[in-house]
């Protein structure tokens, strides 16, 4: 669409600013775009992606941060709303498995790939949970009809929504936790373990976490769970590409420091060095506990949104061991869940206690188990990430890190990883002090606040500002949270929220 006028500065295209280019900015960013604003996506980083980061380290790649792609028809809408297709831009592969778990005696359980082959590492386990698993899934896909079609891209800021979903919530007993749904439906402690780990996937304990979460099994069972070629990286460059072809405008390197707020409303952004960038309305992708708490005076804010602020509970950090070995381990399976003696006095250690422990769990990520790229000839790629408290833990991270660095390869070494002690190489970690500074994420966590009952929907930061006019929220922090499904539905329901441009910008043709 082209327009022609004899005035055009009197029909200046409506301008968006979206701060923050993860995931969900970019989403929001293109949405926006395909309204037909004007849109200027900034990021403070170097690179697009926000926490989905590519790490290049002496010929070894590393994804950075969410490797797990579920729900893909969520990033073909996105190629869609400009008539593209997603897979002219990228290749995504399946996995089988989708993780193999693997636990302190040695055992393990491949969960994923065919449904025959779920039932029968079930079956090996405990015959009795093979229908518990059926069970599961039938009353997952109640909870996804519910939590995932019909609300995950519902905006929740009208507490009438929150009223009007709730009874329906209640009766899927979304007030239980993950905990409480899976121990249900399974008998063998080792399968109750491997069913409860999703929620750490979004930064919640599964023994607090609403088991609304419950939903990611047959969301998984529906889509199945796949690998981008080149890496979450990839999705990256695809959607970058699809941004540039479309017009949007980015800045990297761009920190926001303030909004502008003028009558009420908000009207762009101060950068750090001072400099106003204006719009007609902003979006924000940033941490909302840094928004609220760092960016937006309180006395511009809504109630709710300080309420929520000064008592977040907020997930937990991050410590992520990146490293390459030039040995190949062709056993380990791309996703590898490496289960401590501990469970949830390891995870109540970490989220209530907000103690560095000498145990821990991983999530071990090999993508040279799926794409051979990502090391040298020879060699293979590797992070290990471990949860560990957030900042407002009394953790020295300069003191521990390397501490527990050394007890991650000595544990993998007597275990997942033989000999790795003599292989490994071009290493490098990062802490939730990284996360902090990286990408101002509030007390380094890892996901911003936690998926509680009581901090979701309506009880989250709502996707349309709470005080403040024309200024909208995506991301982790947002209904309905965190994860690539997640923050690519927060886009969603902004749009929803979203005005049509008061002067439409065409597309490039």
């Amino acid at each position: 669409m082209t327009i022609h006028t004899d005035n055009p500065a009197q029909l200046e295209p409506s301008h968006a600013l979206v701060i923050g280019a993860g995931f969900g900015g970019i989403a929001a960013a293109l949405r926006l775009r395909a309204k037909g604003y004007r849109v200027t996506l900034i990021e403070r980083g170097d690179k697009l992606g926000g926490r989905a980061q590519i790490f290049e380290h002496d010929g070894f790649r590393h994804d950075a941060g969410p490797t797990v792609v579920t729900a893909p028809f969520l990033f073909e809408e996105l190629f869609s709303l400009f008539d593209r297709k997603l897979k002219d831009y990228l290749t995504l592969v399946p996995l089988d498995p989708w993780y193999r778990f693997q636990f302190p005696d040695g055992d393990t359980f491949d969960y994923g790939g065919t449904p025959e082959a779920t039932r029968r590492e079930i079956a090996r386990h405990d015959e009795r949970d093979v229908q518990g698993y059926e069970n599961l899934l039938e009353h997952s896909r109640k909870l996804f009809e519910t939590g995932f079609t019909e609300l995950a891209d519902q905006p929740f800021h009208n507490p009438l929504t929150m009223l009007k979903q709730g009874p329906r919530l209640l009766w899927l007993r979304a007030d239980r936790t993950v905990w409480q749904l899976i121990a249900k439906h399974f008998h063998s402690p080792k399968l109750r373990q491997a069913f409860t780990i999703q929620p750490l996937l979004v930064g919640g304990s599964p023994f607090d976490t609403t088991s609304i979460y419950g939903l990611i099994h047959y969301l998984e069972h529906k889509w199945g769970v796949y690998f981008a070629m080149g890496g979450t990286g990839a999705i990256v460059s695809a959607l970058a590409k699809l941004m540039d072809e479309t017009g949007i405008e980015l800045r990297l390197n761009t920190t926001a420091s303030s909004l502008i707020i003028e009558n009420g409303s908000a009207r762009g952004a101060v950068l750090d060095d001072d400099t106003r960038l204006e719009s007609d309305i902003v979006v924000s992708n940033a941490d909302p506990m840094h928004l609220y708490g760092d960016m937006i005076p309180k006395a511009a804010q809504g109630l709710s949104a300080r309420l929520k602020h000064k008592h977040a509970r907020l997930s937990m950090g991050l410590f992520v061991l990146y490293f390459g070995s030039r040995k190949q381990y062709p056993d380990v399976a791309h996703h590898t869940i490496w289960m401590g003696k501990r469970y949830k006095d390891l995870l109540d250690d970490i989220f209530k206690r907000k103690v560095l422990c000498e145990d821990f769990s991983l999530y071990i990520h090999r993508p040279t188990a799926t794409d051979p790229s990502f090391a040298p000839a020879g060699c293979d790629a590797f992070y290990a990430l471990a949860p560990v408290p957030n900042l407002q833990g009394d953790v020295d991270w300069e003191v521990e890190g390397p501490k527990l660095r050394d007890r991650i390869v000595t544990a993998l070494g007597q275990s997942l990883l033989p000999g790795i002690e003599q292989h490994i190489t071009a290493e490098f970690f990062m802490t939730p002090e990284d996360f902090k500074s990286r990408y101002l994420s509030h007390a380094g966590a890892g996901f911003s606040i936690a998926p509680y009952f009581t901090q979701s929907a309506w009880f989250r930061f709502h996707n349309r500002a709470e005080g403040i006019k024309d200024l909208y929220l995506t991301g982790a922090g947002t209904h309905p949270g965190a994860g690539m499904p997640g923050v690519l539905c927060s886009a969603k329901a902004m749009e929803k929220l979203v005005p049509d441009p008061q002067h439409p910008m065409g597309l490039p043709s």
